[in-house]
């Protein structure tokens, strides 16, 4: 069996789970209801893998949210970041009528005053080759004292070296960074710093 193949039999099997055994003599109507639960599911699936790509390709940064509005012009959720370098920065959600814009305006709201990892992606802008929307695709709630996993600290630090591997162990090193365990957005700050000193 090829793989698109296997994953609608495993799809199949799923729904089948999801509507619970078949009552006898109603084989014909629960079979519309595997049938329709398979569909609905593909079509999760699908929107699933799109939600990974954009994640998997977005920038992600770090920094404390200050408010969530609502945009009147578009709708979007619009969000306040305060950079660590204390800089401010705005970013929006898609549109508050569809689905995607209200979880993340919803999610947002739940994470005003807090420190965040931002997952962000540019969206052109109708008609407009050459400017472009920051659009965020995802948050990540790092706490009131922003106490940022090594992991995702380590990546943002690589970010900023350009994806030069040994430029940023030397300034995570530099920057007396441990080697496991979260680190404060102050330590990470610091890291960065030394790869853009280092250049």
């Amino acid at each position: 069996m090829g793989s698109v193949e296997n994953s609608h039999y495993s799809l199949v099997i799923a729904a089948a789970q999801a509507a619970g055994p078949c009552p006898v003599g109603e084989e014909a109507a629960w079979g519309r209801r595997v049938h329709g639960l398979t569909v609905d599911l593909h079509l999760i699936a699908q929107q699933a893998r799109q939600d990974i790509e954009r994640l998997e390709s977005a920038r992600t940064f770090i920094a404390f949210l200050e408010k969530v509005e609502i945009e009147e012009s578009s709708r979007r959720g619009l969000l306040t970041l305060r950079l660590p370098s204390g800089e401010s920065e705005p970013i929006r959600t898609e549109q508050k009528d569809t689905d995607r814009g209200r979880a993340l305006i919803d999610r947002a709201r739940s994470l005003e005053g807090r420190w965040v990892l931002v997952y962000r992606y540019n969206e052109q802008k109708t008609g407009q080759r050459n400017q472009s929307v920051r659009m965020l695709a995802h948050l990540m709630d790092l706490g009131a004292d922003g106490a940022v996993p090594s992991t995702t600290a380590k990546k943002i630090v690589l970010q900023e070296a350009g994806g030069d591997t040994a430029r940023a162990q030397e300034a995570w090193l530099a920057a007396g960074l441990p080697g496991s365990g979260p680190v404060s957005v102050d330590q990470m700050e610091q890291a960065r710093a030394a790869v853009r000193k280092a250049r």
